[in-house]
C-alpha cells in the first residue's frame, strides 16, 4: 500500500495593501485617475454636500412654519430684537429696519415689551443703548424697553432671554436671511417663538448675510445639540417682568 504523499507547500502569497496605504509603484496611475479612485472622490464629495446641507435643512424644518409678517404674527408679550451693528454710534440701516418693525409691533398692540439684545463688550460700543434711543424716538416708551448687554451672538441672546429675563414666548425680529436661525435657536433654548423676517433689497450686504448664514447654520446646530452656556450668564434680571407690570400705565398721571 503506497504511503500518502506529504502535503505540498502552499505558494507564498504577496500581501497587497489597500491602495491608499501602499506606495504607488512606478508607472501605476494615481488614485484619482483610476475609476476606483474617482468613485471614492465622488462619494466623498456627495457625503460632504449632505453633511453641509443638514444644518440648513434642520433650520427650515424647525422654523418655516413660524415665520410671519408684522400684520399676521400672533400677539406675544415680548419682542426680541437682535443687534446688527452700529455706525458712528447709531444703528446700521439693517438694525434700524429691525427696530422699525419692532416699533410697529408695539404700536399695533402685538407686543407689550421690547427686549433689545446686543454687544456692549467695550465701553465705546453699546448696541442696546443705541437701540433703545432709536425706539424711544419712534414712540416706544422707555419703560417698555429692556436691554440685554451681553447678547454677543444669536445663541447667547436666546439663552439669556430665557434664563436671565424669564421670557417664555416671544416674537423675534431680524432680517429674513437670519430669522430661521433665530427661531430655531430660541426654540432650542426654551423660548416658544415666532419670527418676523424684515425684507431688504438684495444688495451686497444682503448677499453677504445669506452666505454667512450657510456657515452659521453649522454652528447653530452644534449650539442646539451641546447647549453651551452663553459667554456671560450672570444673575436673573426682573426688567421684563417689571415692564409688563407697568404696561398700559406709561405716561399716565398719578
Amino acid at each position: 500500500m503506497p504511503l500518502p504523499k506529504p502535503p505540498r507547500p502552499r505558494a507564498s502569497r504577496r500581501i497587497r495593501l489597500p491602495l491608499p496605504l501602499r506606495p504607488r509603484r512606478p508607472g501605476e496611475p494615481r488614485l484619482w485617475r483610476t475609476r476606483r479612485g474617482q468613485r471614492r472622490i465622488a462619494q466623498a464629495v456627495m457625503l460632504g454636500c449632505v453633511l453641509a446641507l443638514l444644518p440648513a435643512t434642520w433650520l427650515h424644518a424647525v422654523a418655516d412654519s413660524r415665520i410671519r409678517t408684522v400684520a399676521d404674527v400672533p400677539a406675544r408679550d415680548v419682542a426680541v430684537v437682535f443687534g446688527a451693528g452700529l455706525l458712528s454710534g447709531r444703528p446700521t440701516p439693517y438694525l434700524a429696519h429691525r427696530l422699525d418693525a419692532a416699533a410697529e409691533l408695539y404700536r399695533a398692540g402685538k407686543v407689550k415689551v421690547v427686549l433689545v439684545t446686543g454687544d456692549n463688550s467695550r465701553v465705546e460700543y453699546d448696541e442696546p443703548d443705541a437701540m433703545r434711543t432709536y425706539l424711544v424716538r419712534r414712540g416706544v416708551p422707555d419703560g417698555q424697553i429692556v436691554s440685554d448687554y451681553a447678547g454677543f451672538d444669536t445663541w447667547d441672546s436666546c439663552v439669556r432671554a430665557k434664563r436671565i429675563f424669564g421670557v417664555g414666548r416671544a416674537v423675534l425680529v431680524t432680517q429674513g436671511f437670519h430669522i430661521r436661525r433665530a427661531v430655531a435657536l430660541c426654540r432650542a433654548a426654551g423660548v416658544e417663538s415666532y419670527g418676523v423676517g424684515v425684507a431688504e433689497p438684495h444688495d451686497a450686504t444682503w448677499y453677504y448675510g445669506g452666505v454667512r448664514e450657510m456657515f452659521a447654520s453649522g454652528k447653530a446646530a452644534a449650539d442646539a445639540v451641546v447647549r453651551r452656556d452663553p459667554t456671560f450668564l450672570g444673575p436673573a434680571e426682573p426688567g421684563v417682568t417689571e415692564a409688563l407690570a407697568t404696561h398700559g400705565r406709561e405716561g399716565a398721571g398719578p
